[in-house]
């Protein structure tokens, strides 16, 4: 008893161990998983025009790192700006995001402007790299050429005039009888005197980029409270972030970025697409290729491509203006324009309808889009596409009814004057002839054989006058 008692105790032994062991590994692995959830940083990228893709981009990316745990995440930042509705949908993510936001304005010539400025106020972090550059956030749609600039008061050009003439002071004044642009500029000032105070930066330098569009290099920025420090990469920016304390949901929150896994994500075949269709000159197209191929399939019905490819180009350059900011002047020109070319075709006017209708188009082209707003510039070749399709089009139509209005009548009387027919039967001065695969009552002022080939010269009705075959020649 005692011996068998002695070989069961090693082999429990090795039990036990092997059984510590194996839950040992399980809870190291299960700890693994969980780190390398929880262990990233994840790195959103913004280069180029802040628009309607860019900003659905960044919010799923910022939605998706929350639901993965991420530690922090990154938004690599290169912009000229963009529209206004989609940076207060980013910074509207930004806002509520789960995760602190560092915003890294990279790399080096790199530059966070209009747009790019409140994005960067409001996210939790703002990090620039050496050599970039952030300001310039004056509402473009203020007006062009001014910037903004009348609505500041310049010390400086007091000091050079106390007196002031009456005419530079109806120059400061004219522009703040514009309730619209005065509105427009207050509006963007408390946006970004807001986003200051929820992070502590610097409010007052923020409404100066607004007013006057100011900038700032990195170390500027750094010195003003503008950007909390400058990295060159990444892994530095990931050092300097751990341990800073962030205001997240309203709360102090520490940011712990020791050790993180940068994990790039890049954007996807839907923020792709959406940034191809949300391109303004793309827009443009698909609608004229839409209008065009609907109107093919009216006019040759049962052709199925026209119609087919028409309908989807439609929709996708509608959707495309559902999503952008549009002049309704503008889009009513293009519509006229196509209609007037259009209109060439049905009723041949020799070129005015479709040089009408081009100049229309290439118009409604440059007004349907603002110019100044970064990502929304009308691509000139593309309008010059454009205007040599259209103007080629109706150079077409109208060569055609040229070349129609010369050409020979082939039906009615008058296509049967100077004909040839064959005598029938002949009795006198009247007889029957055959012409055009008809019998037809034929007269003349003098008498045929059957079989004899005559020309006709006159239509009375339903009798023709008849000569000769070589009288008319």
């Amino acid at each position: 008893m005692q011996s068998r008692v002695a070989r069961f105790l090693p082999n429990a032994g090795r039990l036990v161990f092997l059984t510590i062991l194996v839950l040992g590994m399980l809870g190291l692995t299960l700890q693994a998983e969980d780190n390398g959830r929880a262990g990233n940083a994840v790195v959103l990228e913004l280069d180029g025009a802040v628009s309607p893709a860019t900003a659905d981009y960044i919010i799923r990316g910022i939605e998706e790192a929350a639901d993965q745990d991420a530690r922090l995440i990154i938004l690599r930042m290169d912009t000229p700006g963009g529209l206004v509705t989609s940076t207060r949908d980013i910074n509207r993510a930004i806002l509520n995001s789960e995760v602190p936001v560092a915003t890294f304005v990279s790399p080096s010539g790199a530059r966070a402007a209009s747009a790019g400025t409140f994005i960067m106020y409001a996210s939790h972090l703002a990090v620039m790299a050496p050599g970039t550059s952030v300001g310039a956030a004056t509402p473009v749609s203020l007006g062009g050429g001014g910037g903004g600039l009348p609505f500041q008061d310049d010390p400086a050009a007091d000091d050079e005039d106390a007196n002031g003439s009456e005419e530079d002071e109806e120059s400061r004044d004219e522009p703040m009888q514009d309730a619209g642009m005065a509105k427009a500029l207050n509006d963007a000032v408390s946006q970004i005197r807001s986003l200051a105070e929820i992070h502590g930066r610097n409010a007052d330098w923020g409404e100066r980029a607004v007013r006057e569009a100011a900038t700032l290099t990195a170390s500027a920025a750094v010195e003003e409270n503008v950007a909390d420090f400058t990295a060159r990469d990444l892994t530095e920016l990931l050092d300097q972030a751990h341990g800073r304390t962030v205001q997240l949901d309203g709360e102090d929150f520490v940011i712990d970025s020791e050790n993180l896994s940068i994990v790039m994500v890049e954007p996807d075949w839907r923020t792709q697409l959406l940034s191809i269709i949300a391109d303004p000159n793309v827009a443009l197209f698909l609608m004229i290729i839409g209008f065009y191929g609907i109107i093919f399939e009216l006019l040759n019905p049962g052709a199925l491509f026209p119609g087919t490819i028409g309908g989807i180009s439609l929709i996708l350059g509608m959707f495309a203006l559902s999503i952008l900011p549009f002049n309704l002047a503008g889009l009513a020109l293009i519509l006229l324009g196509l209609l007037l070319i259009v209109g060439e075709a049905f009723s041949p006017s020799f070129g005015i309808l479709g040089i009408g209708g081009t100049a229309a188009l290439v118009i409604g082209g440059l007004f349907l889009f603002d110019s100044e707003v970064p990502g929304l510039e009308p691509s000139i070749p593309a309008l010059a596409a454009i205007a040599v399709a259209s103007i080629g089009f109706s150079l077409l139509i109208a060569k055609l009814g040229v070349s129609v209005h010369r050409r020979k009548v082939t039906t009615g009387n008058s296509d049967m004057v100077g004909s040839r027919a064959v005598v029938q039967d002949w009795d006198a001065a009247k007889g029957h002839v055959f012409v055009h695969g008809e019998r037809w009552i034929a007269q003349a002022d003098q008498s045929f054989e059957k079989g004899d080939e005559v020309t006709i010269t006159d239509v009375d009705g339903l009798v023709l006058t008849v000569a000769p075959k070589n009288s008319g020649e």
